[in-house]
């Protein structure tokens, strides 16, 4: 499943925004380094993290219910991977474009390519420690996992 450069586009500049506890917000930005506050929430300075969701896959849009349910799904899913340390709702925008997502914090990158194999999203966003925030995109971690 290969994004079109026009969504490509919208991704690489949308807003990741992630709640924090106590109620307050921080947002990741593509190729920015991994704002203090969302560093903070990592099992250890280089630690693995991502930003996913299962809603609309393949950039297709489907019912709340539907999309509820799967994000239900995902949760499921990353609450039965060891490593995780912490888990924080999020939500991805851009003009036309708002979706649920989740911040997970100490989630090794296979695991979250499979994720998104799993749910059939186009792209995730991931980083290590306080590094810079990239985008992960499906036909990507399908060439790399394509012996599973």
């Amino acid at each position: 499943m290969h994004a079109p450069a026009e969504v490509r586009e919208i991704f690489r500049v949308a807003d990741y925004r992630v709640r924090l506890p106590g109620g307050e917000s921080a947002s990741i930005h593509i190729h920015k380094p991994l704002p203090v506050p969302l560093v903070a929430l990592l099992p250890g300075p280089r630690a693995a993290w991502g930003f996913i969701t299962a809603w609309n896959p393949g950039a297709a849009s489907r019912s709340r219910q539907e999309n509820r349910a799967a994000q239900h799904d995902l949760r499921d899913a990353l609450l039965g991977i060891v490593d995780i340390q912490a888990i924080h709702p999020g939500v991805g925008s851009a003009p036309g474009w708002r979706e649920p997502s989740l911040f997970v914090a100490g989630i090794a990158c296979r695991d979250l390519d499979l994720l998104m194999l799993r749910f059939d999203q186009l792209a995730v966003v991931r980083g290590d420690g306080a590094g810079r925030a990239a985008l992960r995109w499906h036909d990507e971690a399908a060439r790399d996992h394509s012996g599973l």
